[in-house]
């Protein structure tokens, strides 16, 4: 009798794992979980501190502000101006010609209710606190704000007038969630 080799067909062919697959597997399982844990802190940083998420929003009660008085109010770290206008003061900043004004607004653009005022308190030159809260305090040659490190001057509107800010104070967004309850952001 002669010995002739016989075929072994592909499916008669079953190798059984060995040591060197279950260390490619351990190691590649391994890299994953070092990837994951490196990528999820730099992912995470990314997302709003809590302290930051809690003051998302803020809730004002106006009805103490009588006309012509002004409140201060933080919302994110940032002070946001609010004042009773008076008459006045309205009639002022709607007269106003829009050519006149460096970053062209109407007074109507930056109010929803015409007698209340609210805007963030940052100066757009260099992000200083104006001043004209106060009674006291000097408000500018245009009877609104002024920003005393620069020479900033803003009208009853918010608006820029003169100095070296680019831009009008700007307008946080806000609703009037009842006749005297301010919801900021």
């Amino acid at each position: 009798m002669t010995d002739t080799p016989q075929k072994i067909s592909d499916n008669d062919k079953k190798e059984e794992p060995t040591r060197r697959d279950f260390l490619y597997l351990t190691a590649a399982s391994m890299g994953a979980v070092a990837v994951g844990s490196i990528a999820w802190p730099l992912v995470n940083q990314m997302s709003p501190a809590k302290d930051t998420l809690a003051l998302a929003t803020t809730e004002v009660d106006i009805a103490p502000v009588e006309v012509g008085q002004a409140i201060t109010v933080m919302w994110r770290g940032a002070p946001v101006f609010i004042r009773h206008r008076t008459d006045e003061e309205i009639m002022k900043a709607r007269s106003v010609k829009l050519a006149d004004l460096r970053d062209p607004q109407t007074d109507e653009e930056r109010v929803q209710k015409e007698k209340w005022l609210v805007m963030t308190g940052i100066c757009t030159h260099l992000g200083c606190v104006p001043l004209g809260q106060k009674p006291s305090d000097p408000k500018g040659d245009y009877n609104g704000w002024f920003c005393p490190c620069h020479g900033s001057h803003y009208d009853t509107s918010g608006r820029i007038r003169k100095g070296p800010a680019p831009t009008n104070l700007v307008i946080p967004p806000y609703e009037f969630t009842g006749d005297t309850v301010v919801k900021i952001g």
